[in-house]
């Protein structure tokens, strides 16, 4: 098979994924359950990660990495082991340059400038895109890897998550207010216009929680200086696929957390198809040159691309336990701190939380 080839046959599955997600809300959900343990991976490549697991029949993939990374850390892929795809990147590194006429120029870095020619700096650039095979780290075997888990969150979790997601707002120049104001029958109003968030003051604490999850993915999502969001609806309008967006977000962000809002997100997601179709139908009113996703499969990539992109940037900061489907650098270390847990193995004696070993 050649690259374009398993390209082209990468697309495809994703695009088969994509119709079934619109097709059923239980399908997205199940994205959003891969994409709260792979949240340092892009939603296109959780989704065929999770197709190629599954051709298997074997458990959904946890923490991946190509043949070599996997060698840097003491492990080996087992023998007649296949590799799992993603899409990656082909990228090239180029000079800008200011030519004598005034024209900007770009040529390949390393190259000698034209006579005259001003340096403007290197930048890379994407030039195609190539599929990586990795491997799972249920498909390796040596030494074990120390992994924190989720556990039932605490009261002083609770507080932490809520003081990292409020930090989150501030780095986006938001201010989080508890009022007990209400905007309609809402639990949170995000206002672009004086840059703030409110969350209810009549809630209990793990709801707060959940409500500026939601706002959150309104501030990333839905701001007026963006396209695709004014497509979706707005936190202002509370309408449509934005909503979806934004709990998706929210169910996502909690969930990596340990924290799972099925049954009151359940309302939110129930309407993604309808929602998926009705913004289809909105497409064709919109100027062509804004080169709007129109297809449902377009819309379907594009939210799942924008969900994942906003979770990867609030889960930098919240910082959940287990390392988001990517093993960490070499040299950076895992503390052991309490008791630990194994997965794979047989199980020490006595209780286990907050840590366990991946791999056999």
């Amino acid at each position: 098979m050649t690259p374009e080839e398993r390209v082209e046959r990468l697309m495809d599955g994703l695009h088969t994924i994509l119709a079934k997600a619109v097709e059923s809300s239980s399908h997205w959900q199940v994205l959003l359950d891969a994409s709260a343990s792979l949240w340092r991976y892009s939603g296109g490549n959780v989704a065929l990660l999770m197709m190629q697991m599954a051709q298997r029949g074997t458990d959904e993939p946890t923490l991946v990495a190509g043949y070599k990374e996997w060698e840097r850390h003491g492990r080996t892929v087992l023998r007649g082991e296949h590799a799992l795809w993603v899409i990656a990147p082909r990228t090239a590194r180029v000079q800008q340059i200011l030519m004598p006429d005034g024209t900007h120029k770009r040529m390949l870095a390393g190259e000698n400038l034209p006579q005259g020619a001003v340096d403007e700096g290197k930048k890379t650039l994407i030039t195609g895109w190539r599929g990586q095979a990795v491997f799972d780290v249920s498909q390796t075997q040596g030494t074990p890897l120390l992994v924190p888990r989720s556990v039932a969150p605490s009261a002083a979790d609770a507080a932490a998550l809520w003081q990292s997601l409020s930090d989150v707002a501030s780095r986006h120049g938001f201010k989080v207010q508890v009022t007990d104001a209400q905007y309609g029958l809402t639990s949170g109003f995000t206002d672009f216009s004086e840059h703030q968030v409110q969350v209810g003051a009549w809630l209990n604490f793990e709801e707060r929680t959940a409500v500026l999850a939601h706002e959150l993915g309104h501030v990333l999502l839905h701001g007026p200086d963006d396209d695709v969001g004014r497509l979706y609806g707005s936190s202002v309008d509370h309408r449509g696929l934005a909503e979806v967006e934004a709990e998706s977000v929210a169910y996502t962000v909690l969930r990596a957390h340990g924290i799972d809002r099925g049954p009151q997100s359940a309302s939110y997601l129930a309407g993604w198809a309808d929602a998926v179709i009705e913004t289809e139908g909105s497409v064709s009113g919109e100027a062509s040159s804004r080169r709007l996703p129109g297809s449902r499969i377009d819309i379907a990539k594009s939210v799942l691309g924008r969900v994942t992109a906003a979770c990867k940037g609030i889960l930098e900061v919240t910082e959940p336990p287990g390392f988001g489907g990517k093993v960490p650098p070499v040299e950076r270390s895992v503390r052991v701190e309490g008791e630990e847990s194994y997965v794979g193995l047989e199980l020490p004696a006595g209780p286990s939380r907050g840590l366990e070993m991946s791999g056999p």
